[in-house]
């Protein structure tokens, strides 16, 4: 698996990362879980990338990784969910930062998001004022910012975080082409997240109130050739291979569909005139679109 330097923060991940939402659902069994997670690490992804708001997650991370913590990238994300404390806060963050140490039993957290939090919020500045506290009491290595559009162009600029996550797919290329060069000069590392763009090529008619509705309505109007490639094939190696991207995040909870993610960006990126012409048709019919939360 190939590795990639995160920015300036010291830190590597591989250009395959995994999205830990799925295995914090209640119903995924505990043993199962153990096996993913464990195979995650075999397969050599070296992040995982998980949150307060993924169930159970955080707290499976720790129960069956603490033993090979030393092997991955560890990113969450906090700023909502605590008891007694008003979301948005100084005080949420560190006692999210906090709970987020214990569950996942580690003395540090490599990399801490604000996930999706508002502008009005991120220009008050206490929460930044959090994640600064807490990295100086070393708690977090990287402080990051977890958003799309207004929010994310002022995350990228303001000189406050070390790295960000932002949808990159084929569906969903605004902040890729409109913010995320702005990282490199800043130094900042970048996770990409859904990849595949929740599948839309699932439907064979618009699925009204899904999750991908969106990026199944989008994806019939770029009208893409994927080159005879399988959508997923064609959908990943965009997004793991696009320009700034540090790491693209795909989660599953089953060891089957983690292998085949694992070989498609074994393959590399797609070639060059292909992206070329993806970029071109997004820029086409996509210029209005936003990003999505």
């Amino acid at each position: 698996m190939q590795q990639n330097v995160f920015g300036n923060t010291g830190l590597k991940v591989s250009a395959l990362g995994f999205g830990a939402g799925q295995i914090g659902a209640e119903s995924q069994d505990e043993v199962d879980v153990s096996t993913i997670l464990n195979t995650v690490l075999d397969c050599g992804i070296t992040l995982i990338d998980t949150a307060r708001g993924y169930g159970l997650s955080e707290e499976r991370i720790g129960r069956h990784l603490a033993h090979r913590r030393s092997e991955f990238v560890l990113s969450t994300k906090v700023g909502y969910g605590i008891a007694g404390k008003q979301d948005w806060t100084f005080d949420c963050i560190i006692a999210g930062i906090d709970e987020a140490l214990t569950r996942l039993r580690t003395d540090v957290l490599d990399i801490v998001h604000l996930h999706s939090c508002p502008l009005d919020t991120l220009n008050a500045h206490a929460v930044i004022e959090a994640l600064q506290r807490a990295k100086s009491e070393g708690k977090i290595r990287v402080a990051a910012y977890s958003g799309e559009n207004a929010e994310l162009a002022w995350a990228v600029n303001s000189g406050h975080f070390g790295s960000v996550e932002c949808s990159v797919n084929l569906f969903d290329q605004t902040s890729l082409h409109a913010v995320l060069p702005g990282t490199d000069s800043a130094g900042m590392g970048v996770i990409g997240k859904r990849p595949l763009g929740n599948a839309p090529w699932r439907f064979a008619e618009r699925p009204v109130g899904n999750y991908c509705e969106i990026y199944w309505q989008r994806m019939h109007a770029l009208s893409l050739d994927t080159l005879g490639l399988p959508w997923d094939e064609f959908a990943l190696r965009f997004a793991a291979y696009a320009p700034g991207v540090s790491s693209a995040i795909a989660g599953t909870a089953s060891i089957a569909h983690l292998k085949h993610n694992v070989e498609i960006v074994g393959c590399g990126a797609l070639p060059a005139e292909a992206i070329a012409e993806i970029t071109r048709r997004y820029r086409e019919v996509g210029a209005t679109w936003q990003g999505e939360i």
